[in-house]
């Protein structure tokens, strides 16, 4: 089993949980995190405690995906997302930025990125992948997902392929609900498997399961829980030997569906190596019992589990045996230099008419949402301070606060206040999904200077604007993003992205 706890300290649920059921494994997010040097230590914590009650090192797992799924510090070196990477046009920049991330994690003490991404982005409703993704074609994805494979290797960490079969055309996010695609054999084969097939091949060493259900592959039950799909597919169909694990088994997907304690014993029955419990002691040690119950009862094949145990030691006897860098790499000037030239690569024009963007002039106002928890596995800012706020202290001018999804009122309320703006710049975040923000953009081209619009996240945000509206796609609502973006608009730097999918 792999575990999570709350806050910046083991904690004595966690502990107990440790030392009762003998779990071997970690994972980490953004509240277990408050700086580099904190979390060095939280590692060094947690893997004396695995240590001394397991007899092996524990695997420190985090989701380091980059871009708008990050959970290092703001004093570590956070890279850009999958799709930002992928509009470079150079596979050499996934590696970079795998290596990069691998060698500041295994300085911390974390050995195990959930990275890459492997699914396709072939539904622009998707609200849970979107530039998680590195495209909406599988040679895209293929494209960029195996050196970003090569450089976490390389760099020293596992990587893990995830959401087998793929989430890329759900509509609903399996952290709130449990999603259908219900696709024929021929197009998962030709799009969803594609990239898994090729990491496969590759020798990816992990595979993360989706809670999806497949009714091609399976009719009655997800992937996670499917002896179908992660045994009869993944496993024989398409020779996988590496380690199978599940997502967290506490998303509502299953939760909801199944329940928890379920379901961690129908993934083990299924095939599962590893399996997630990644927030609840209480859920996690009644999911150990069960799981043990089981195991005692026949349920779960012996073999199967003695063979899920020696992946996992055979695992960890290779990668974490692995030197580490100094500490003093992370977040240093070199690797903050490096990050820098890579995002500014990443930033991406789609529509600039007359071939540049607008000069901002002496009174500029800037124009968007606070951010918001697109889905459960997105980041929130680390500081309060929001795009409008943000360039309008850098850049100068006036910040025009809007909502999420603002109303009518709303709109005709900052519209009637622009008058007097040199240019407009709209920071829009997630607005294909939350329509308001692109009915404002569009309402202020009726004041009569230029309007930018610059999309803080999915670029499908720029598909439906007035043709008028200078564009331009940033993937992250980040402060480093922000930087970037308005290099760009005071002409310092030029944006040479290529998006990966379709926007015009």
């Amino acid at each position: 089993m792999m575990a999570g706890f709350d806050g910046p300290y083991l904690d004595e649920k966690f502990i107990d949980l440790i030392k009762t059921w003998k779990i071997g494994n970690v994972i980490l997010f953004a509240w277990n995190i408050t700086g580099k040097d904190q979390l060095r230590e939280l590692c060094l914590d947690i893997q004396k405690l695995v240590l001394e009650e397991t007899g092996l090192p524990a695997f420190i797992a985090i989701d380091q995906e980059g871009g708008a799924v990050s959970r290092l510090p703001g004093d570590a070196t956070r890279i850009p997302g999958a799709m930002a990477i992928a509009s470079t046009g150079d596979p050499e920049n996934a590696y970079a930025a795998g290596r990069l991330t691998a060698t500041e994690l295994r300085a911390l003490g974390v050995n195990f990125n959930l990275a890459p991404v492997l699914d396709v982005n072939s539904n622009d409703a998707n609200p849970v992948i979107g530039v998680r993704s590195y495209g909406e074609h599988p040679e895209t994805v293929v494209r960029f997902a195996l050196p970003m494979m090569r450089g976490l290797d390389d760099g020293g960490t596992l990587s893990c392929g995830k959401h087998f079969p793929g989430h890329g055309d759900t509509s609903v996010d399996s952290h709130l609900a449990l999603p259908v695609v219900d696709k024929p054999m021929d197009e998962l084969r030709g799009i969803e498997l594609e990239p898994f097939r090729a990491a496969v091949d590759a020798g990816i060493p992990a595979i993360m399961s989706s809670h999806i259900v497949f009714p091609q592959l399976d009719p009655n039950l997800p992937a996670t829980m499917s002896r179908k799909i992660l045994t009869g597919l993944l496993r024989e169909e398409m020779g996988f030997q590496g380690l199978i694990m599940t997502d967290c088994m506490e998303m509502k997907a299953i939760q909801h569906s199944f329940g928890t304690v379920k379901g961690t014993v129908e993934a083990a029955k299924a095939g599962a190596d590893l399996l997630l419990v990644s927030h609840t002691a209480s859920l996690a040690a009644d999911s150990a019992k069960a799981l043990r119950e089981a195991l005692e009862a026949g349920e779960i094949d012996r073999t199967e589990w003695d063979r899920s145990l020696e992946r996992i030691s055979a695992l960890k006897r290779d990668y974490l045996n692995r030197p580490a860098a100094d500490p003093s790499v992370v977040g240093s000037e070199a690797h903050k230099k490096a990050n820098r030239r890579l995002l500014e690569r990443t930033l991406t024009p789609i529509r600039v008419p007359g071939g540049r963007f607008p000069p901002l002039g002496d009174s500029p106002v800037f124009v968007g949402c606070p951010i918001f928890r697109a889905t459960n596995v997105s980041n929130l800012a680390d500081d309060p301070l929001t795009f409008p706020a943000y360039m309008a202290e850098k850049l100068g001018g006036r910040a025009e606060a809007s909502s999420s999804n603002p109303t009518e009122d709303e709109i005709a309320a900052i519209v009637e206040r622009a008058p007097g703006a040199s240019c407009i710049v709209v920071g829009t975040y997630n607005g294909h999904l939350y329509r308001g923000q692109l009915e404002l953009v569009n309402r202020l081209t009726s004041v009569g200077v230029p309007v930018v619009a610059v999309a803080l996240r999915n670029p499908y945000d720029l598909r439906d604007l007035d043709p008028s509206v200078w564009s331009l796609a940033a993937y992250e609502y980040t402060d480093q993003s922000f930087d970037a973006v308005a290099n760009v608009l005071l002409g310092r730097s030029e944006a040479v992205g290529k998006p990966t999918v379709k926007v015009l």
